[in-house]
């Protein structure tokens, strides 16, 4: 007989929960990526360019404050699974009508739409990790969600094989998809507070608590906006170091990328449960995205840049994925935890404001050597301030 009590319970939900936040990536990646720009160009011929560009901006900002909208709107409720199954329906639902949209602004306020719809479901989603997974499991909690961006990538060349499916029938899988991920932990997984937090007399005082979340979301923009401005650029830089590197290439390569991350995050995450480390597997990893981006900037053909690459892509995909997981641990206020985690979603948009100006600023003049220093930088920076918080916890005795 299976235990319901105990760790057979905390790893069901795991494997539940690691089902859903994948489920979340498939319903965004291959739309976002692959099909919407297909469907902008199809409406838009010549303008697809700069109305891809004002959907992108637009729908980020509705994706931020929809997650922090209906994050605290799961708080106040103090249930997530009808916020979750409604953002599924919902979301789902206005992805199918994606191809009744025949002009741009119809096709712009439909996303805008969908985006707070897809948020209504990962915000409260999210908290729904922080309510149940206790600290002992948060490493292996986060090594899980790093298969979430390599099950996007993959849905994405499912639905996109040639002779598979039409435009209409491709968002139909894709919602399909989402669904068959998402529905197992609204129809199973179990909600309550986690077991193992401490007594109010031992608890880390809240003025520490949120000294460091305010660390670990300036050290995730900081990996977030090098991470965002190489997936920009990296075909230009590529195809500036060699111009044998065609797109199917960098795809590959890309694949390559998050398929290795995921094990590797997953292994990460286990030794830092075992060993009572959270913090070391995040500053190791920012330590060696700047290893790799200093290998980029010093790259002067092909299979260099390529290491270089692979090394900064492995480290950067870790670091996010343990990150999202440890967060939970330094949420200052267990009442409003979908609130907060809202706020940490804003490291995923803002880097895409900050992002521009950084490159325009550096690359024209001095090359993308220079943008890869300051990357590095960041990175080091952000290592910097996890030192910080590995010492505050063990002050606080966590």
């Amino acid at each position: 007989m299976i235990d319901r009590t105990g760790p057979d319970r905390d790893r069901r939900f795991l494997l539940l929960y690691a089902l859903a936040w994948a489920g979340g990536t498939i319903a965004y990646t291959p739309f976002l990526t692959i099909l919407l720009p297909v469907r902008i160009e199809l409406v838009g011929g010549g303008e697809n360019v700069q109305w891809l560009a004002v959907t992108t901006f637009c729908g980020a900002i509705m994706a931020s404050a929809a997650n922090i909208l209906f994050g605290w709107l799961s708080d106040r409720s103090g249930t997530r699974r009808p916020w979750v199954l409604a953002g599924l329906l919902l979301s789902g639902g206005l992805l199918m009508l994606v191809p009744r949209a025949h002009s741009l602004a119809a096709l712009t306020a439909l996303i805008l739409a969908w985006q707070g719809a897809l948020n209504m479901m990962l915000g409260p989603l999210a908290a729904w990790a922080a309510d149940v997974v206790p600290d002992r499991h948060k490493g292996l909690l986060g090594g899980l969600l790093a298969f979430a961006p390599a099950s996007g990538a993959l849905t994405g060349a499912l639905v996109t094989i040639p002779g598979l499916a039409g435009p209409t029938l491709r968002l139909g899988l894709v919602a399909a998809i989402t669904t068959a991920c998402v529905l197992p932990i609204i129809l199973f997984g179990r909600t309550g507070r986690v077991e193992d937090e401490p007594p109010p007399e031992q608890a880390t005082p809240v003025p520490l608590l949120r000294a460091m979340a305010t660390r670990m979301w300036f050290a995730r923009l900081m990996i977030q906006v090098s991470e965002a401005a190489l997936f920009a650029y990296l075909y230009v830089w590529l195809r500036g170091v060699d111009n044998g590197f065609g797109d199917a290439t960098i795809a590959r390569l890309l694949a390559v990328v998050l398929l290795l991350a995921a094990p590797a995050a997953l292994a990460a995450g286990y030794a830092a449960d075992r060993r009572s480390r959270p913090v070391s597997p995040l500053r190791i990893a920012a330590v060696v995205a700047a290893i790799g981006l200093f290998a980029m900037a010093l790259a002067d053909d092909g299979v260099e840049a390529t290491i270089g690459f692979l090394i900064f892509g492995l480290a950067t995909n870790i670091f996010l994925a343990l990150h999202s997981a440890q967060t939970l641990r330094v949420l200052p206020d267990s009442r409003s935890r979908g609130r907060d985690l809202g706020l940490f979603n804003l490291t995923n948009t803002v880097p895409s404001l900050v992002m521009p100006s950084l490159t325009i600023g550096l690359v024209p003049l001095l090359g993308f050597p220079a943008l890869f220093a300051v990357m590095a930088l960041l990175s080091l920076g952000a290592a910097a301030l996890l030192r910080g918080l590995a010492l505050g916890e063990r002050r606080a005795g966590r």
